[in-house]
Protein backbone atom coordinates (compact mmCIF):
# COMPACT_ATOMS: atom_id res chain seq x y z
CA UNK A 1 0.00 0.00 0.00
CA UNK A 2 1.17 3.58 -1.18
CA UNK A 3 -0.10 6.13 1.49
CA UNK A 4 0.00 9.68 1.05
CA UNK A 5 2.74 12.14 0.88
CA UNK A 6 2.79 16.20 1.29
CA UNK A 7 4.75 17.48 -1.57
CA UNK A 8 7.30 20.76 -2.68
CA UNK A 9 10.49 20.32 -3.25
CA UNK A 10 11.32 23.74 -3.02
CA UNK A 11 10.24 24.76 1.01
CA UNK A 12 9.52 20.84 1.87
CA UNK A 13 6.91 22.66 4.02
CA UNK A 14 4.57 19.87 4.89
CA UNK A 15 0.86 19.93 3.33
CA UNK A 16 -1.04 19.11 6.94
CA UNK A 17 0.25 22.94 8.39
CA UNK A 18 3.20 24.67 10.35
CA UNK A 19 3.50 25.11 13.83
CA UNK A 20 5.98 27.41 14.23
CA UNK A 21 9.20 28.63 11.13
CA UNK A 22 12.61 30.50 11.81
CA UNK A 23 13.42 31.73 9.15
CA UNK A 24 16.09 31.12 6.87
CA UNK A 25 17.55 27.55 8.16
CA UNK A 26 15.66 27.41 10.78
CA UNK A 27 12.91 25.24 11.72
CA UNK A 28 9.44 23.84 11.29
CA UNK A 29 6.93 22.04 12.94
CA UNK A 30 4.36 19.97 10.95
CA UNK A 31 0.80 20.43 13.07
CA UNK A 32 0.01 16.48 11.15
CA UNK A 33 -1.58 15.82 14.20
CA UNK A 34 -4.01 18.19 14.46
CA UNK A 35 -5.46 17.55 11.13
CA UNK A 36 -6.00 14.28 11.81
CA UNK A 37 -2.60 12.64 9.45
CA UNK A 38 -3.35 12.16 5.57
CA UNK A 39 -5.19 9.12 5.33
CA UNK A 40 -6.03 9.26 1.61
CA UNK A 41 -3.99 7.13 -0.96
CA UNK A 42 -2.79 8.83 -4.00
CA UNK A 43 -1.28 6.90 -7.18
CA UNK A 44 2.57 7.81 -7.94
CA UNK A 45 0.92 9.76 -11.05
CA UNK A 46 -1.14 11.96 -8.64
CA UNK A 47 1.96 12.66 -6.20
CA UNK A 48 4.59 13.26 -9.30
CA UNK A 49 2.31 15.96 -10.31
CA UNK A 50 2.33 17.68 -7.23
CA UNK A 51 6.15 17.79 -7.12
CA UNK A 52 7.62 21.66 -8.22
CA UNK A 53 10.02 20.42 -11.02
CA UNK A 54 11.11 24.42 -11.20
CA UNK A 55 13.33 23.19 -8.19
CA UNK A 56 17.21 21.84 -9.66
CA UNK A 57 17.76 18.61 -9.46
CA UNK A 58 21.11 17.32 -10.79
CA UNK A 59 19.76 14.09 -13.38
CA UNK A 60 21.59 10.92 -12.58
CA UNK A 61 22.16 11.56 -8.94
CA UNK A 62 22.76 8.68 -6.50
CA UNK A 63 21.45 9.13 -2.92
CA UNK A 64 23.24 6.54 -0.50
CA UNK A 65 20.43 6.09 2.45
CA UNK A 66 22.41 4.71 5.51
CA UNK A 67 19.89 3.72 8.59
CA UNK A 68 20.48 2.65 12.07
CA UNK A 69 18.13 -0.17 11.66
CA UNK A 70 16.83 -1.73 8.29
CA UNK A 71 14.48 -4.31 10.17
CA UNK A 72 10.69 -3.66 11.45
CA UNK A 73 7.74 -2.15 10.65
CA UNK A 74 9.16 1.74 11.24
CA UNK A 75 12.47 1.03 8.88
CA UNK A 76 9.67 -0.57 6.21
CA UNK A 77 7.88 2.59 5.85
CA UNK A 78 10.49 5.22 5.79
CA UNK A 79 12.38 2.94 3.07
CA UNK A 80 9.02 2.68 1.37
CA UNK A 81 8.50 6.89 1.55
CA UNK A 82 11.98 7.24 0.25
CA UNK A 83 11.57 4.66 -2.53
CA UNK A 84 8.35 6.57 -3.33
CA UNK A 85 9.67 10.06 -3.88
CA UNK A 86 12.75 8.44 -6.06
CA UNK A 87 9.97 7.08 -8.45
CA UNK A 88 8.14 10.48 -8.09
CA UNK A 89 10.77 12.41 -8.37
CA UNK A 90 12.10 10.98 -11.79
CA UNK A 91 8.43 11.10 -13.00
CA UNK A 92 7.84 14.69 -12.69
CA UNK A 93 11.52 15.46 -14.15
CA UNK A 94 11.41 12.96 -17.10
CA UNK A 95 14.22 11.47 -15.85
CA UNK A 96 15.14 8.36 -17.99
CA UNK A 97 17.91 5.85 -18.61
CA UNK A 98 21.29 6.88 -17.25
CA UNK A 99 19.27 10.56 -16.14
CA UNK A 100 16.95 8.93 -13.46
CA UNK A 101 17.55 9.60 -9.77
CA UNK A 102 18.85 6.26 -8.17
CA UNK A 103 19.05 5.61 -4.09
CA UNK A 104 20.65 2.42 -2.05
CA UNK A 105 19.08 1.73 1.47
CA UNK A 106 21.49 -0.05 3.85
CA UNK A 107 22.63 -0.35 7.42
CA UNK A 108 22.99 -3.05 10.54
CA UNK A 109 19.79 -5.60 11.22
CA UNK A 110 19.73 -4.16 14.59
CA UNK A 111 20.65 -0.47 15.73
CA UNK A 112 22.45 -1.51 18.54
CA UNK A 113 25.37 -2.37 16.25
CA UNK A 114 26.92 1.03 15.76
CA UNK A 115 30.20 -0.25 14.61
CA UNK A 116 28.74 -1.96 11.92
CA UNK A 117 26.61 1.15 10.87
CA UNK A 118 30.08 2.86 11.19
CA UNK A 119 31.57 0.24 8.39
CA UNK A 120 28.93 1.04 5.82
CA UNK A 121 29.36 4.46 5.82
CA UNK A 122 32.60 4.31 5.18
CA UNK A 123 32.34 1.97 2.12
CA UNK A 124 29.37 4.05 1.47
CA UNK A 125 31.25 7.33 1.75
CA UNK A 126 34.08 5.77 -0.64
CA UNK A 127 31.67 5.60 -3.44
CA UNK A 128 30.96 8.94 -3.44
CA UNK A 129 27.45 9.38 -3.84
CA UNK A 130 25.95 12.30 -4.83
CA UNK A 131 24.37 12.86 -1.50
CA UNK A 132 24.14 11.07 1.78
CA UNK A 133 21.31 10.14 4.39
CA UNK A 134 21.86 8.80 7.54
CA UNK A 135 20.10 8.11 10.93
CA UNK A 136 22.65 7.79 13.55
CA UNK A 137 22.80 4.92 15.71
CA UNK A 138 25.07 7.28 17.95
CA UNK A 139 24.99 10.84 17.69
CA UNK A 140 29.09 11.18 18.45
CA UNK A 141 30.48 8.35 16.99
CA UNK A 142 30.49 9.91 13.63
CA UNK A 143 32.11 12.40 13.64
CA UNK A 144 35.28 11.42 11.19
CA UNK A 145 32.91 9.65 9.10
CA UNK A 146 30.79 13.16 8.43
CA UNK A 147 34.27 15.02 8.12
CA UNK A 148 35.24 12.68 5.27
CA UNK A 149 31.44 13.29 3.50
CA UNK A 150 31.97 17.06 3.45
CA UNK A 151 36.11 16.70 2.34
CA UNK A 152 34.42 15.17 -0.45
CA UNK A 153 31.54 17.56 -1.15
CA UNK A 154 28.60 15.06 0.17
CA UNK A 155 26.12 16.58 1.48
CA UNK A 156 24.60 14.94 4.45
CA UNK A 157 20.69 14.69 5.11
CA UNK A 158 20.02 13.26 8.43
CA UNK A 159 16.77 11.30 9.41
CA UNK A 160 15.12 9.89 12.38
CA UNK A 161 18.26 10.49 15.07
CA UNK A 162 20.21 13.34 14.72
CA UNK A 163 24.08 13.88 15.23
CA UNK A 164 25.83 16.00 17.62
CA UNK A 165 27.64 18.15 15.20
CA UNK A 166 24.74 19.78 13.76
CA UNK A 167 27.27 21.62 11.41
CA UNK A 168 28.47 19.05 9.37
CA UNK A 169 24.56 18.33 8.37
CA UNK A 170 23.05 19.82 5.61
CA UNK A 171 19.47 19.33 7.07
CA UNK A 172 17.17 16.92 9.20
CA UNK A 173 13.86 15.36 8.64
CA UNK A 174 12.45 13.48 11.54
CA UNK A 175 9.81 13.44 14.29
CA UNK A 176 9.52 16.24 17.12
CA UNK A 177 10.87 13.70 19.79
CA UNK A 178 10.69 16.22 22.95
CA UNK A 179 6.81 16.32 22.12
CA UNK A 180 7.14 12.39 21.55
CA UNK A 181 8.11 11.97 25.83
CA UNK A 182 6.27 15.08 26.44
CA UNK A 183 2.72 13.83 25.04
CA UNK A 184 3.32 10.23 26.23
CA UNK A 185 4.22 11.83 30.03
CA UNK A 186 0.66 13.78 29.56
CA UNK A 187 -0.93 10.40 29.04
CA UNK A 188 0.41 8.68 31.62
CA UNK A 189 -0.10 11.92 34.27
CA UNK A 190 -4.11 11.83 32.49
CA UNK A 191 -4.15 7.61 33.11
CA UNK A 192 -2.38 7.59 36.39
CA UNK A 193 -4.38 10.36 37.75
CA UNK A 194 -1.32 12.57 38.11
CA UNK A 195 0.33 10.11 41.05
CA UNK A 196 2.31 6.85 41.42
CA UNK A 197 5.56 5.11 40.58
CA UNK A 198 6.68 3.62 36.97
CA UNK A 199 9.36 2.32 34.91
CA UNK A 200 11.07 3.62 31.68
CA UNK A 201 12.79 0.81 29.45
CA UNK A 202 14.77 2.93 26.37
CA UNK A 203 16.12 2.74 22.96
CA UNK A 204 19.89 2.84 23.90
CA UNK A 205 20.77 6.16 25.61
CA UNK A 206 23.40 7.60 22.96
CA UNK A 207 20.78 7.78 20.35
CA UNK A 208 19.55 11.80 19.61
CA UNK A 209 15.87 10.32 19.45
CA UNK A 210 15.79 8.33 22.81
CA UNK A 211 17.71 11.80 24.32
CA UNK A 212 15.15 13.75 23.54
CA UNK A 213 11.95 11.99 24.36
CA UNK A 214 13.46 11.12 27.60
CA UNK A 215 13.87 14.56 28.03
CA UNK A 216 10.56 15.50 26.88
CA UNK A 217 9.33 12.71 29.51
CA UNK A 218 10.46 13.82 32.53
CA UNK A 219 9.66 17.45 31.99
CA UNK A 220 5.88 16.64 31.48
CA UNK A 221 6.16 14.51 34.96
CA UNK A 222 7.84 17.49 36.66
CA UNK A 223 4.82 19.09 38.44
CA UNK A 224 2.86 15.48 38.92
CA UNK A 225 3.21 13.12 41.73
CA UNK A 226 4.92 10.41 39.32
CA UNK A 227 7.64 8.48 40.38
CA UNK A 228 10.25 7.18 37.86
CA UNK A 229 11.58 4.31 39.87
CA UNK A 230 14.19 3.36 37.21
CA UNK A 231 15.13 3.85 33.28
CA UNK A 232 17.03 0.45 31.71
CA UNK A 233 18.46 1.77 28.35
CA UNK A 234 19.14 -0.99 25.75
CA UNK A 235 23.16 -0.48 25.49
CA UNK A 236 23.52 -0.26 29.39
CA UNK A 237 22.56 -3.83 29.58
CA UNK A 238 23.83 -7.71 28.29
CA UNK A 239 20.22 -8.77 27.62
CA UNK A 240 17.08 -6.00 27.60
CA UNK A 241 14.48 -9.16 27.45
CA UNK A 242 16.39 -10.34 30.87
CA UNK A 243 16.61 -6.81 32.08
CA UNK A 244 12.75 -5.91 31.77
CA UNK A 245 12.18 -9.22 33.90
CA UNK A 246 14.46 -8.19 36.30
CA UNK A 247 12.80 -4.58 36.77
CA UNK A 248 9.44 -5.66 37.15
CA UNK A 249 10.57 -8.40 39.70
CA UNK A 250 12.19 -5.35 41.52
CA UNK A 251 9.58 -2.73 41.29
CA UNK A 252 6.22 -5.39 41.82
CA UNK A 253 4.20 -2.47 42.88
CA UNK A 254 5.01 0.07 39.71
CA UNK A 255 1.92 1.12 38.34
CA UNK A 256 2.99 2.36 34.80
CA UNK A 257 5.54 1.55 32.30
CA UNK A 258 6.74 3.55 29.34
CA UNK A 259 8.50 2.47 26.54
CA UNK A 260 10.55 4.45 24.58
CA UNK A 261 9.97 2.87 20.66
CA UNK A 262 9.09 0.07 18.70
CA UNK A 263 11.92 -2.30 19.91
CA UNK A 264 11.28 -1.95 23.21
CA UNK A 265 7.41 -1.84 23.15
CA UNK A 266 7.53 -4.97 21.55
CA UNK A 267 9.80 -6.49 23.57
CA UNK A 268 7.92 -5.84 27.04
CA UNK A 269 4.56 -6.90 25.44
CA UNK A 270 6.35 -10.29 25.09
CA UNK A 271 6.78 -11.00 28.43
CA UNK A 272 4.79 -13.62 30.55
CA UNK A 273 2.55 -11.33 32.98
CA UNK A 274 -1.17 -11.68 34.63
CA UNK A 275 -3.39 -9.19 32.75
CA UNK A 276 -5.21 -8.59 36.22
CA UNK A 277 -1.76 -7.16 37.44
CA UNK A 278 -0.18 -5.66 34.93
CA UNK A 279 1.13 -2.01 34.81
CA UNK A 280 -0.41 0.91 32.50
CA UNK A 281 1.67 0.87 29.61
CA UNK A 282 2.33 3.28 27.04
CA UNK A 283 4.32 2.05 24.18
CA UNK A 284 5.58 4.38 21.03
CA UNK A 285 5.49 3.45 17.46
CA UNK A 286 1.90 2.07 16.31
CA UNK A 287 3.20 -2.12 15.75
CA UNK A 288 0.77 -4.41 14.95
CA UNK A 289 1.96 -5.86 18.09
CA UNK A 290 1.36 -3.07 19.80
CA UNK A 291 -2.40 -2.41 17.59
CA UNK A 292 -3.31 -5.57 18.99
CA UNK A 293 -2.38 -4.28 22.69
CA UNK A 294 -4.58 -1.25 22.64
CA UNK A 295 -7.09 -3.90 21.38
CA UNK A 296 -7.17 -6.09 23.82
CA UNK A 297 -6.42 -3.63 26.77
CA UNK A 298 -2.99 -4.64 27.55
CA UNK A 299 -2.08 -1.18 26.03
CA UNK A 300 -3.17 2.34 27.16
CA UNK A 301 -1.87 4.58 23.93
CA UNK A 302 0.65 4.45 21.40
CA UNK A 303 2.49 8.03 20.98
CA UNK A 304 3.17 6.96 16.84
CA UNK A 305 5.25 8.42 14.36
CA UNK A 306 4.53 9.11 10.93
CA UNK A 307 7.57 6.97 8.76
CA UNK A 308 6.62 7.47 5.82
CA UNK A 309 6.45 10.74 5.17
CA UNK A 310 9.69 11.09 7.29
CA UNK A 311 11.33 8.84 4.32
CA UNK A 312 9.95 11.09 1.47
CA UNK A 313 10.25 14.25 3.24
CA UNK A 314 14.65 13.05 3.30
CA UNK A 315 14.38 12.53 -0.39
CA UNK A 316 12.95 15.17 -1.57
CA UNK A 317 15.24 17.22 0.37
CA UNK A 318 18.09 14.78 -1.07
CA UNK A 319 16.94 15.02 -4.49
CA UNK A 320 17.35 19.54 -3.66
CA UNK A 321 20.19 18.85 -2.31
CA UNK A 322 22.23 17.26 -5.46
CA UNK A 323 22.09 20.84 -6.76
CA UNK A 324 25.45 22.82 -6.26
CA UNK A 325 23.20 25.59 -4.54
CA UNK A 326 22.15 23.62 -2.28
CA UNK A 327 23.48 25.03 1.01
CA UNK A 328 22.92 29.20 -0.47
CA UNK A 329 19.19 28.14 -0.90
CA UNK A 330 17.64 30.60 1.76
CA UNK A 331 13.96 28.95 1.38
CA UNK A 332 15.16 25.46 2.44
CA UNK A 333 14.82 24.65 6.01
CA UNK A 334 17.54 23.05 7.68
CA UNK A 335 15.20 20.91 10.01
CA UNK A 336 11.85 19.60 9.97
CA UNK A 337 10.17 18.34 12.49
CA UNK A 338 6.92 16.20 12.06
CA UNK A 339 4.44 16.04 15.22
CA UNK A 340 3.78 12.57 16.19
CA UNK A 341 -0.08 11.22 16.69
CA UNK A 342 -1.91 9.86 20.36
CA UNK A 343 -3.43 6.20 18.97
CA UNK A 344 -5.63 4.38 21.14
CA UNK A 345 -8.92 2.63 21.10
CA UNK A 346 -10.44 5.59 20.39
CA UNK A 347 -9.28 6.29 17.12
CA UNK A 348 -7.54 3.26 16.39
CA UNK A 349 -9.44 2.02 13.07
CA UNK A 350 -9.63 5.74 11.88
CA UNK A 351 -8.54 6.25 8.42
CA UNK A 352 -7.37 9.73 8.69
CA UNK A 353 -4.87 8.05 11.16
CA UNK A 354 -3.57 5.49 9.02
CA UNK A 355 -0.06 7.38 7.97
CA UNK A 356 0.34 6.41 12.10
CA UNK A 357 -0.70 3.01 11.85
CA UNK A 358 2.36 0.33 10.82
CA UNK A 359 1.59 -2.89 8.67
Amino acid sequence: MKKAAAFGLAAAVLAAGVLGINGGFGTIIADVQAEGGTAEEETAEDRASQIDTSVPVQAGSRVAAVSKNVNGEFWDLIRQGMEDAVEDINTAYGFEGDDVLTMTFEGPNDELKVEEQVNTLDAVIAENPTVLCLSASDMDSLQAQLESAAENGIPVIVFDSNISENQLVSAFRGTDNDYVGELAGERMIEALGGTGKIVVFSAQEKTESAQRRMSGFQKALEDSDIEIADIVYMDEVEDMETAMIETMEAYPDIDGVFCTNADTSDLYLGLEQEEEDAPLMIGVDATTKQQEAVKDGREYGIVSQDPYEIGYQTLLTAAQATDPEFENDGSVEKTVLLEPAWIDASNLDDPRYSNYIYE
